[in-house]
């Protein structure tokens, strides 16, 4: 008898001491937290897609779509945006990105552009860098005939 309590004690500590180890390491296995990404500039458009159809390209003289060489969006400020369209109109609001680093969003847009309630997003497709942001709206464009648009965007020197 005294074998198997010493037994069934030997185990308890075994599995209290395999509990504690996984207690421990557990918090290690936790996803953490993206960096806050570092956009925080004034951006300027380098290649534009209008759904599958290249129309700017920065520096290009065959661009269908030109007004793209007045496209900035400023995120300089963390409280404020300011987005200057190919048309030259500004629109100014709010900006945040997602808390998983995926998606830039602008908010409290004025004026309204048409077919949003105030608010545009965008994919961001790949990681940003110093130099390039690429973003891929998440809706139609009603402006540019309906199409999913893609920005290359690199800083405004």
């Amino acid at each position: 008898m005294d074998t198997i309590k010493k037994s069934a004690a030997g185990r308890r500590r075994v599995y209290c001491l395999l509990f504690s180890v996984a207690t421990l390491l557990f918090p290690a296995c936790q996803p953490k937290a993206p960096e806050p990404l570092s956009i925080g500039k004034v951006w300027k458009a380098q290649v534009v897609k209008e759904g599958d159809q290249v129309v700017y390209t920065q520096g290009g003289t065959g661009n269908t779509q030109p007004g793209y060489v007045n496209f900035r969006l400023d995120l300089t400020n963390p409280q404020k945006v300011t987005l200057i369209d190919r048309d030259g109109k500004t629109i100014v609001g709010t900006w945040s990105v997602s808390p998983d680093n995926k998606r830039l969003i602008l908010e409290n847009l004025k004026p309204i552009p048409s077919s949003t309630i105030g608010t545009i997003e965008y994919y961001i497709t790949t990681p940003p860098t110093p130099g390039t942001l690429p973003l891929q709206r998440t809706a139609e464009s009603r402006k540019t005939g309906n199409t999913v648009n893609d920005y290359q965007l690199v800083p405004l020197e």
